[in-house]
């Protein structure tokens, strides 16, 4: 818990499996990212058809831009995945994997994950925007 938010699950929903169910907004500026994709600075893209490459540069432009607002991604609230359909359900764990290395897995951000016919372009596997919540709660 921070001073600006606190993630949990309550017991009365079911036990989620790497994510919480609750985050109480409590002071703080809320900071919305766009949907990064797997762009480089340069807009090259990272990984084409490699589900993990694009992740990491995913996850590595989220941090660069909530960073950029002044917070990091112990601040992140809430996470929201846009994944196509093509990518075979056997990859999934590579997101779980890539997230884990940015986000504090002993209180990870609440999230929602779905499936996509496809994204803007056809070389695009995911898409992932970030809500976090950046400062202390005022006294």
């Amino acid at each position: 818990m921070t001073d600006a938010f606190q993630l949990s699950s309550p017991n009365t929903l079911h036990a989620p499996n790497g994510y919480s169910h609750v985050a109480d907004v409590r002071g703080g500026r809320i900071i919305y990212t766009a949907g990064q994709i797997a762009h480089d600075p340069a807009g090259a893209l990272v990984g084409k058809d490699d589900l993990r490459a694009q992740l990491l540069q995913i996850f590595t432009n989220l941090k660069a831009a909530i960073e950029s607002a002044g917070g990091t991604f112990r601040d992140v609230v809430k996470l929201s995945y846009f994944c196509c359909e093509r990518v075979a359900s056997a990859d999934l764990p590579l997101v779980r994997d890539v997230r884990d290395q940015f986000i504090n897995t002993q209180a990870p951000p609440v999230s929602t994950f779905v499936f996509v016919s496809r994204l803007v372009r056809p070389d695009w596997l995911i898409e992932v925007e970030a809500v976090a919540v950046v400062g202390a709660a005022e006294r």
